[in-house]
C-alpha cells in the first residue's frame, strides 16, 4: 500500500515536469540551441558527465530533454570520459605536478569509475613521475628557510603528501635529502 502511494505521487512528480517545460514553451529551436551550446561547451575542454550535468542545470535544460542530450554528445564523441580522465591525469601531472594520489581522488569526486582512473593514471609514464616528484622535492627543501631540522622535514613532507605523492616515497626522500 505505501509503495503504491509513492509510486503514484513519483509519477505525479514526472508528470508535473513535464508539463510544466511544455507550458515554458521550449521549441524545437531552443533545445537546437541547448544542444549547440553543449556542444561548444565540451569542444572548448575536455568535459566529464558531472560537468555537462551542471552546465545543464546553469542552463536550464528540460529534465527530460538532458539523458537525450547527454546519448547525443557521447554518440558524436563530444563527450568521452575516458578521454577526459587521461588528459585530466596528464595536464594536472605535467601543470601542477600532482601525484598519483590526488589525481586519483579528484576524479573519484567527479564520479570516474576506478577502471578509467586506473586506465589515466597508467598513461603517465613512471620515470617523468619519478623525475618530477624529485625535482619538486628538490625544490620544496630547498625553498624551504626553517632552520629547524625537525620543522623542515614536516614542512617538506605535508607539501609533497598535499601535492599527492606517496607517502612512502615523501618520507624516504625527505630522509634523503635530510642527512
Amino acid at each position: 500500500m505505501n509503495y503504491q502511494k509513492h509510486n503514484t505521487l513519483f509519477k505525479k512528480e514526472i508528470n508535473f515536469d513535464i508539463y510544466h517545460s511544455t507550458q515554458m514553451g521550449f521549441s524545437s529551436a531552443e533545445i537546437d540551441g541547448f544542444k549547440k551550446k553543449l556542444e561548444h561547451y565540451c569542444v572548448y575542454q575536455e568535459r566529464c558527465h558531472e560537468d555537462l550535468k551542471i552546465k545543464m542545470k546553469q542552463l536550464n535544460v528540460p529534465y527530460e530533454y538532458r539523458d537525450d542530450l547527454m546519448v547525443y554528445l557521447i554518440e558524436n564523441n563530444f563527450l568521452n570520459e575516458e578521454r577526459f580522465a587521461v588528459t585530466f591525469a596528464s595536464g594536472k601531472h605535467r601543470i601542477k605536478h600532482w601525484g598519483k594520489i590526488r589525481i586519483s581522488s579528484e576524479l573519484k569526486f567527479r564520479n570516474i569509475s576506478s577502471r578509467i582512473i586506473n586506465t589515466a593514471l597508467q598513461e603517465i609514464s613512471d620515470e617523468e613521475y619519478s623525475e618530477n616528484f624529485n625535482r619538486i622535492a628538490f625544490k620544496i627543501w630547498e625553498q624551504t628557510t626553517e632552520h629547524n631540522l625537525l620543522l623542515k622535514k614536516k614542512k617538506c613532507s605535508e607539501y609533497l603528501l598535499r601535492k599527492g605523492y606517496e607517502s612512502h616515497w615523501v618520507y624516504d626522500k625527505i630522509q634523503e635529502l635530510s642527512s
